[in-house]
């Protein structure tokens, strides 16, 4: 796919192009958005409100934009107020702690018990440190893209990772007894 062509059609006013879009970078920016919020189904309604705000946006934004960089961009900005909203609502008592849609249900116990380790350790990492993780170790992205995702620095992004990645490992440990 072509994105600059995809962009210019949709510029142009036709608005199918787009589905090319969504088809393309659905299930990467679901993904993303599922080890941000710990919950599939929450990412899936980000995602959607993701590829909204894009097509409401993308009019508006410069022809030589990195589109890739740019959509990763609102997911995380997305994430983001998600997160800000949950701790808003937080002393509500009704709303309780989210359950994500564990699709490795039928994994075998001690993997399903890694994974929930796993997932819980990354939560314990800021939420900066742990979408620069992601976008790095998960989505195979280079520092300088995930630099321009985040709108800092590569140095600003490799210290996130290596301060994450500390972070997440010291967690990860903690929860499996690990004493090393």
């Amino acid at each position: 796919m072509d994105e600059a062509q995809v962009v210019a059609k949709v510029r142009e006013g036709r608005t199918d192009a787009f589905g090319e879009i969504i088809e393309h970078y659905q299930a990467p920016i679901v993904r993303y958005l599922a080890r941000l919020t710990g919950n599939d189904e929450v990412a899936r309604d980000l995602a959607q409100d993701t590829f909204v705000q894009a097509y409401q946006s993308i009019l508006k934004t410069r022809s030589e934009l990195s589109f890739k960089a740019w959509l990763y961009r609102i997911a995380t900005n997305t994430a983001h107020g998600y997160h800000r909203r949950r701790r808003l609502l937080s002393f509500i008592p009704l709303i309780g702690r989210e359950q994500s849609v564990d699709p490795a249900a039928n994994e075998f116990p001690e993997r399903v018990a890694e994974r929930m380790a796993i997932e819980e350790a990354m939560r314990d990492v800021p939420h900066e440190r742990r979408s620069c993780m992601i976008l790095h170790f998960v989505e195979g992205l280079k520092y300088r893209e995930i630099a321009e995702i985040a709108g800092v620095s590569e140095e600003a992004v490799r210290k996130r990772v290596a301060r994450g990645s500390e972070q997440f490992r010291r967690a990860y440990r903690a929860l499996s007894g690990d004493q090393e």
